[in-house]
């Protein structure tokens, strides 16, 4: 049983809770069957090779620099006016409205338009084009899969009131929340801590940074460091 503070934190709440309610959401089942499907046609293909074994650690360890970049020059992205036209993808705009509200639930997850109309396509044409064996495409995709559902249920998991138990998850936790509510310039990192921020030099000490007054409001954020985008 869950309680509800004066400030709106759920006492209580638990890794059960968290669980019930990520799948209440369309981008972990969208993700998740992109997942269940790449699964199932890379075992019917077979051709195991040893590149498919490379395949998920390359990506383990590029991941940390890909959501780095996402972070940093999508989803931070300022609207920009070319001519009579302003340009503001969904994903920026909506990555300003969690900004501005961190506990809304339906704003931590990837929207499922941006899914739908491009970012599960893409990744999908990039398993079929971008390999030279089919099977190693495929694997590619199971890979890239599993790591898509983790980075929601951890970017879920920091947002909800299930509070860390473990060094590790503190480490991301507190990451990421630094992120939200001290300082949006830096701590681009959602699912690990200190690795590509530690590299790109955005991971200070949090004694040394001021609190941003433009932490909840990207739209006034001055193009301060790489976080203007």
């Amino acid at each position: 049983m869950t309680t509800t503070s004066a400030r709106g934190a759920r006492k209580g709440f638990t890794l059960a809770h968290a669980r019930r309610e990520f799948w209440k959401h369309p981008s972990p089942w969208m993700i998740g069957s992109t997942l269940v499907a790449a699964l199932a046609a890379r075992i019917a293909v077979g051709d195991w090779q040893i590149t498919d074994a490379i395949v998920p650690v390359v990506m383990l360890a590029l991941f940390p620099f890909f959501e780095w970049i996402v972070h940093v020059f999508v989803l931070h992205w300022r609207p920009k006016r070319l001519g009579p036209f302003t340009i503001d993808p969904l994903l920026a705009r909506e990555h300003r409205a969690h900004h501005s509200d961190p506990r809304s639930v339906p704003l931590i997850f990837i929207p499922w338009k941006s899914l739908a109309t491009w970012v599960l396509p893409v990744t999908v044409a990039v398993g079929f084009l971008a390999f030279p064996r089919l099977g190693m495409g495929l694997t590619y995709l199971v890979c890239i899969g599993t790591i898509g559902l983790a980075y929601e249920w951890m970017h879920y998991l920091i947002h909800s009131d299930y509070k860390p138990r473990t060094s590790l998850y503190r480490a991301v936790w507190r990451n990421h929340r630094n992120h939200h509510f001290k300082n949006e310039h830096y701590w681009f990192t959602v699912t690990s801590s200190g690795t590509a921020d530690r590299v790109l030099g955005t991971y200070p000490d949090p004694i040394t940074v001021e609190n941003s007054p433009t932490v909840k409001n990207l739209y006034a954020q001055n193009p301060v460091g790489v976080a203007a985008g």
